[in-house]
């Protein structure tokens, strides 16, 4: 379970930032996670509160995830489709000309902090 090892690396990225800003407490970590991230979220949030009580900075701070879709665009016909639902042959053309355009995902979106 690699989700206990990005829930440490989430914690101490923003102990530097509340470090950096003289932050006292933070009460809660927005984070945006892709689909195809290979993290799952409910792992993630199991894990999270273990790891955050752990810090005087972070031992009130909830976890909330925003999910971003996986969206893949075809480089032939320069349509977008659900990624998860269609793979990386497009659905409109049957092209295998495909790239990852989001899902991938795993970005620091927000802090709430005094």
């Amino acid at each position: 379970m690699h989700e206990l090892g990005i829930a440490f690396y989430i914690i101490d990225m923003v102990e530097d930032l509340g470090r950096q800003n003289d932050l006292t407490s933070v009460a809660r970590v927005k984070l945006r996670l892709g689909e195809v991230s290979g993290v799952i979220p409910s792992y993630l949030q199991d894990v999270w509160r273990w790891a955050a009580d752990r810090t005087d900075l972070m031992r009130a701070a909830e976890l909330e995830i925003e999910s971003v879709p996986a969206v893949t665009r075809c480089l032939d016909c320069d349509r977008t489709y659900a990624t998860v639902e269609y793979g990386r042959t497009c659905p409109y053309c049957a092209s295998e000309k495909t790239e990852l355009i989001q899902g991938q995902e795993l970005e620091l979106d927000e802090i709430e902090a005094t």
